[in-house]
């Protein structure tokens, strides 16, 4: 088995604390809220052994990076400039950049914004969507309710508390957090996907940073989308994979279909059956097959 190594790198005025494992192609692995490099855990092994360097950072805001007080410091520019500088410190060019959750959010804008810099992209469970015709939290406020949980968040504070207040609790549920999940106690079991040694490094980490980092993604959708202006009509135009599973509850407000016409070159879009929003963890060997696959195909290509 190949060894995971971990270093730190300063970019610019933040620090990034960044994993990787094998050698080869480099594949950079983007993961979501709240979660480490440390969700990638599974994939680094099979990526190195297949004959390719998996490169896992902690992003902007989580564990052994950086995480800059103002909320304005994570918008998409930013966020986008970070894997920059991350490949220009690590002397690469060009990258395959998968993303889970946010970070699927973040590899798609990235091969949008910077599409010299990835060669091929696969998102997880977040599809790209193309730029709202009215900011982000109008549109939910609108059209979901304030009780939905990304309009939760935009309060500075609140969902800061809620989530540090029990952090088991917080990283172990399998509902969505929002106003009424804050007003109750509960102790939700370890998720079957994880060991209970799994569970307690991200209590660890998040016990010791809090969640405000993370948060601070969701308070920029406004910011970062009034920044994406600029690049309408622009589509990503690498070849994509979209993985995701069947039960994950992102389905029913961010469909896949949403790419239509946008991502011009989707190779393909694998549904687990049976798997939720955690794929890459709950059915790692599914996600293994379909990502290693799609890595093939781009070589066979070549």
């Amino acid at each position: 088995m190949a060894a995971i190594t971990h270093q730190q790198l300063q970019l610019g005025d933040v620090e990034f604390h960044v994993a990787q494992c094998g050698e080869g192609e480099p594949v950079l692995l983007l993961h979501g809220f709240p979660e480490l490099w440390y969700s990638w855990r599974h994939q680094m092994q099979a990526i190195a052994d297949s004959g390719r360097r998996a490169i896992a950072p902690d992003l902007r805001g989580f564990g052994g990076s950086s995480a800059p007080e103002a909320v304005e410091a994570y918008d998409i520019e930013a966020l986008t400039g970070d894997l920059a500088a991350l490949l220009d410190a690590l002397e690469i060019e060009q990258a395959v950049v998968v993303g889970h959750d946010w970070g699927s959010d973040l590899a798609w804008k990235f091969a949008l914004l910077h599409p010299d810099r990835v060669s091929a992209v696969v998102g997880i469970s977040v599809p790209y969507v193309p730029r709202a015709p009215a900011e982000p939290t109008k549109l939910m406020r609108e059209y979901i309710g304030e009780d939905f949980y990304i309009v939760w968040i935009q309060q500075p504070g609140v969902a800061d508390a809620a989530l540090s207040a029990d952090v088991r609790r917080t990283l172990a549920t399998r509902e969505v957090w929002n106003a009424e999940w804050a007003a109750r106690h509960d102790e939700p079991p370890t998720p079957p996907w994880m060991s209970e040694e799994d569970l307690q490094l991200y209590v660890d980490e998040f016990t010791r940073t809090g969640f405000t980092g993370g948060l601070n993604w969701y308070r920029n959708l406004d910011r970062s989308w009034a920044y994406l202006e600029q690049f309408e009509g622009r589509t990503i135009d690498q070849p994509a994979l979209f993985i995701t599973g069947s039960r994950d509850p992102v389905r029913a407000f961010m469909p896949h279909e949403a790419m239509t016409g946008s991502v011009t070159d989707l190779r393909d879009v694998v549904i687990i059956e049976g798997a939720g929003h955690w794929v890459q963890q709950e059915c790692p060997d599914e996600v293994d097959a379909a990502l290693l696959g799609f890595l093939g195909s781009l070589d066979a290509a070549r």
